[in-house]
């Protein structure tokens, strides 16, 4: 919130990654910014993804700049939690006039991995 209110909208995603790196950092907060994860499909390795905030080894953030999310945003970021077995994620577009935020959760998280072990 921080970050939009001095910020506003109109900036690339970019712009408003370094920010909210800064921000993140100020409060202590241990965080990988594009911290890139391999993706696998059948317990093989297909590619890789980065995802823009990686929070405390559990959290993936992803960053929007867009006038209006869609389907197809909220869709991509629960398909990365999937991807990566994380169980939380958030998506934050700052492109709007107001902040806008959703939490995401990816209901097939393996609950006895506590997160990635190929994060730590």
């Amino acid at each position: 919130m921080t970050v939009h209110s001095a910020l506003g909208n109109g900036f690339q995603e970019v712009i408003y990654q370094r920010a909210l790196e800064i921000e993140i950092a100020e409060q202590g907060i241990s965080f990988n910014r594009e911290y890139e994860m391999p993706i696998y499909y059948k317990n093989q390795q297909i590619g890789t993804r980065r995802v823009d905030f990686l929070v405390e080894g559990c959290v993936s953030v992803e960053l929007k700049a867009l006038v209006l999310l869609e389907d197809v945003h909220l869709a991509q970021a629960i398909n990365y939690l999937k991807a990566y077995d994380l169980e939380i994620g958030l998506l934050i577009n700052f492109g709007a006039r107001s902040l806008e935020f959703k939490r995401v959760q990816n209901k097939k998280f393996r609950q006895k991995n506590q997160g990635n072990p190929q994060i730590k």
